[in-house]
């Protein structure tokens, strides 16, 4: 296949759509035309209302047969089975199948990719085992106390994604249990964190693939080291999820090791053991296994070859439609709810390492824009912070909103004959009008330009269930934008010289520069190497 995508039919077609996109502002409200009614996807509980982007049946036609000549949906199915489709065709790559849909396979008895399937069931077998002995007493800390903390030590996709699902789930956590996170490798986040938790009480999952990571080995040292002044013995609190063979599988040195493997990205790997420690200690297997499961349901939606009727690959679709069409650079998720506060976070990760390639999966340089900035915050904060700009400014956002019909806790009371969940879900829902409309009036610092494109996803609570919904959607769409540009979304080359270079400054600062210790000096050292 041709992986210059701008020469296909299908994308000259999209291209020529694009010169005269829909007019959002002709039909004001959207209801003449049934639009709201007609633009609705259903997927896994999930609903994603796109009446309020700049597209009409023209151009859902053009996205079928986009999809359809550059083979998405087959190419999924093929990545599902195993493929090997993380590398690069004639230069040195990982060279490696792409598998994290297995981690929520393991509950069906016909698994897209059986081996990859059976061992993530048993690494879910030991973990269901570990954690009953922690429930039952049999494994305690140094002083014989119950371990009702975890301290979650990594970094990047190793704290990203568990932080995100833990912070969306906290409602539904064991009332005895709680979850830290430590991350940044500036001392003051582990020491924030160890200044909060009673010890004797804690465990520490450290969590690395390669088992080199610098940050996480450095925070890890620095936590033993906590642990070993309070005359705690780390090995009875310390827990590893690592590669198999890294210098982390290490029995002697770790409670219990859970093992990651090299087809599972870090950023696609929370339903993995990454994840799946953290999750399951805080929320208890059956909650865990409702996660597993809701990202199971998704992915094999994902499936679908009809565009309309999947979830995924419809929202991928739009995303390229704004970004390369229209050409808007950046992507707002807008989440209406304070839980998935740091989901736009993971997602930036998993969206931004996976899509910002600029080689084509033949090695040669692409001819389009490839992935876009992603960012956002929840709402309604980020209306009294930054909606200001989407509404009027000179740059054009695109927008996408996550909401959900009931709250959390249930803890909610009428104000002026509405409930809060009411005022929050009527926010989002004008939000997306309001963009999408526009307002005119004789003051011009009054008018809103309109035609500011947006999509609508909706739940009915966010629970373990939707969340894994949630979850695989995202992932599934940023796979199959992988696929649409031909690039290789599985590897993280341009993360690599930062980490280089970062070395040379440490053996600059180790040597001591006696003669100049500047920082302009070291620079200057490090460069030269």
């Amino acid at each position: 296949m041709d992986t210059d995508v701008s020469r296909s039919p299908s994308w000259q077609k999209l291209a020529a759509l694009a010169r005269q996109p829909y007019d959002l502002r002709q039909d004001r409200g959207l209801g003449a035309s049934r639009r709201i009614d007609k633009m609705v996807c259903k997927s896994a509980g999930l609903r994603l209302l796109y009446a309020t982007q700049r597209i009409d049946d023209e151009v859902l036609i053009a996205f079928q047969q986009f999809a359809d000549e550059h083979r998405l949906v087959e190419r999924y199915r093929q990545m599902r089975r195993g493929a090997v489709i993380n590398r690069i065709e004639g230069w040195a790559s990982e060279n490696r199948q792409v598998l994290h849909t297995s981690c929520r396979d393991i509950f069906s008895t016909t698994p897209a990719e059986p081996q990859s399937a059976a061992q993530a069931r048993s690494e879910f077998d030991k973990l269901r085992a570990f954690l009953a002995e922690i429930d039952d007493g049999r494994i305690r800390g140094s002083n014989g106390d119950s371990l009702t903390t975890m301290i979650n030590v990594g970094i990047g996709g190793s704290d990203l994604g568990p932080r995100a699902i833990y912070e969306a789930l906290k409602a539904f956590r064991r009332k005895d249990r709680n979850v830290h996170f430590i991350a940044n490798v500036d001392p003051d986040d582990a020491a924030e964190v160890l200044a909060s938790v009673d010890l004797a009480r804690a465990l520490v999952i450290v969590v690395s693939k390669s088992g080199t990571t610098l940050e996480t080995l450095a925070n890890e040292e620095l936590v033993r080291a906590a642990f070993l002044a309070a005359g705690l013995d780390p090995g009875r609190h310390f827990v590893a999820v690592t590669g198999d063979g890294s210098p982390m599988d290490d029995p002697a040195r770790y409670l219990r090791t859970f093992l990651m493997f090299d087809y599972i990205g870090g950023r696609y790997s929370v339903t993995s053991m990454v994840g799946c420690v953290t999750l399951g200690f805080a929320l208890g297997v059956e909650q865990l296994s409702a996660f597993l499961s809701g990202a199971h349901e998704m992915d094999e939606l994902a499936e679908n070859p009809r565009v309309a009727d999947n979830m995924p690959l419809l929202l991928a679709l739009l995303g390229l439609w704004n970004h390369n069409f229209l050409g808007y650079p950046t992507l707002a998720i807008l989440p209406y709810s304070q839980s998935l506060h740091r989901f736009p976070a993971h997602l930036q990760q998993c969206d931004m390492e996976s899509n910002g390639k600029s080689v084509t999966t033949a090695g040669t340089r692409v001819t389009v824009q490839t992935g876009p900035i992603i960012w956002g915050e929840p709402g309604t904060n980020g209306q009294h912070a930054f909606y200001q700009l989407l509404h009027q400014g000179t740059e054009i956002v695109p927008a996408e909103f996550i909401g959900f019909v009931s709250s959390q806790y249930d803890h909610d009371i009428a104000i002026d004959g509405t409930t809060s969940q009411q005022k929050l879900l009527a926010n989002l829902l004008a939000q997306a009008l309001a963009l999408a409309t526009g307002q005119e009036d004789e003051n011009p610092n009054r008018c809103f330009a309109g035609n500011r494109p947006s999509s609508v996803i909706i739940g009915k609570r966010l629970d373990p269930l939707h969340m894994g919904r949630l979850l695989a959607l995202y992932e599934a769409k940023i796979v199959f934008q992988g696929f649409a540009w031909h690039i290789n979304s599985f590897d993280q080359e341009g993360v690599q010289l930062g980490k280089v270079l970062a070395g040379r400054f440490l053996a600059c600062m180790k040597a001591g520069l006696k003669d100049d210790p500047s920082v302009e000096n070291q620079m200057l050292v490090a460069l030269d190497k």
